[in-house]
């Protein structure tokens, strides 16, 4: 038990708290949110809003205010960009989900986001914590790079503290020795938060990677581990994205992963694992109005018969839910 976390620690048979955002109900099921890195222009932003929403997306993300590590680096186009966001949710139906990092802009951001999101860079910015807070908004806060669970619990305390109960996690790799990949994507964090906090956990496989290939298999493995959502970036063409264009997924690769989430709910709910442990976990299909694919608030362990060494190949069927998307 993690000392001195009143508001956001998890009481004996409490479940998840749910999150209603524009009738998508994070910590009931599964949500997708799905966007660009950036907001660049107002065509890239509709066109991959409508993409994402006709492939299943509950959500709409998109960066107006982007903290970059150069100041040269491309840092949003700001009011205009939550413009085009707002041009977007009016087009689509989407709730949107946007970045603000500056104390003094969250009150007017919030009229245009649904969401606001505190980056990891921000995650020990207690002042915007605060004012965040204050604004009542959902807030997703992403775990910081160097931080553990117990600060990043510490940081949702003071949003909590301040009256505001939609606080929605936000695990997306944490930096470590390994450099192979961008961020470390630590799904350990799924079962840790589900033990120590009724607060609902998103996993980012784009930040948590940072390699295109590698964003399927972990979104994959994230629910099967029991996440509440994934946030993913998509863009339109990647190749000319002004940030990030590495590891936002094409239009048609983000389509194939909603249909490898749909081939693992069913596999997960036709044929749970068989062995001295039965994990399952029921989903259910995104619904056109914006639903989402449910599931319980954790896996259920109980014991079974031990593991049939006489099945046959042919009784574990996985349909193409672990099939690679991009070579």
């Amino acid at each position: 038990m993690i000392k001195n976390i009143k508001l956001a620690a998890r009481k004996p048979n409490q479940g998840t708290t749910i999150i209603d955002v524009g009738g998508v109900k994070v910590g009931e099921g599964l949500v997708v949110i799905a966007g660009p890195c950036s907001v660049e222009t107002e065509r890239q932003t509709i066109e991959t809003a409508l993409a994402v929403k006709r492939a299943g997306a509950h959500m709409l993300r998109g960066g107006a205010f982007k903290p970059r590590t150069s100041p040269y680096a491309f840092q949003g186009l700001g009011l205009k960009g939550l413009k085009i966001l707002d041009k977007a949710r009016r087009e689509t139906g989407l709730p949107v989900v946007t970045e603000v990092v500056d104390t003094r802009d969250v009150s007017w951001v919030g009229e245009y986001a649904d969401v606001l999101q505190i980056g990891a860079r921000n995650m020990q910015n207690f002042s915007l914590l605060r004012e965040a807070g204050k604004s009542g908004k959902p807030i997703l806060l992403k775990r910081g790079m160097y931080s553990t669970l117990e600060e990043w619990l510490n940081c949702a305390e003071y949003i909590l503290a301040e009256g505001n109960p939609n606080v929605i996690l936000c695990e997306r790799g944490i930096r470590t020795f390994e450099t192979y990949t961008r961020n470390t994507l630590d799904l350990s964090m799924i079962p840790a938060v589900r033990k120590e906090s009724h607060l609902p956990i998103l996993i980012d496989p784009s930040h948590g990677t940072g390699i295109l290939q590698f964003i399927e298999p972990m979104s994959l493995a994230a629910v099967a581990s029991g996440t509440d959502g994934l946030e993913i970036e998509v863009h339109i063409d990647p190749p000319s994205a002004l940030s990030d264009k590495d590891q936002q997924l094409t239009v048609p690769m983000f389509e194939a992963l909603m249909e490898k989430l749909r081939a693992l709910k069913n596999f997960m709910s036709e044929a749970p694992m068989r062995g001295s442990i039965d994990a399952a976990v029921a989903f259910s299909a995104p619904t056109e109005g914006g639903g989402s694919m449910a599931h319980p608030d954790s896996i259920a362990l109980t014991r079974s018969t031990p593991l049939n060494t006489e099945n046959k190949e042919e009784d574990i069927h996985l349909p193409g839910a672990f099939s690679e998307a991009v070579d």
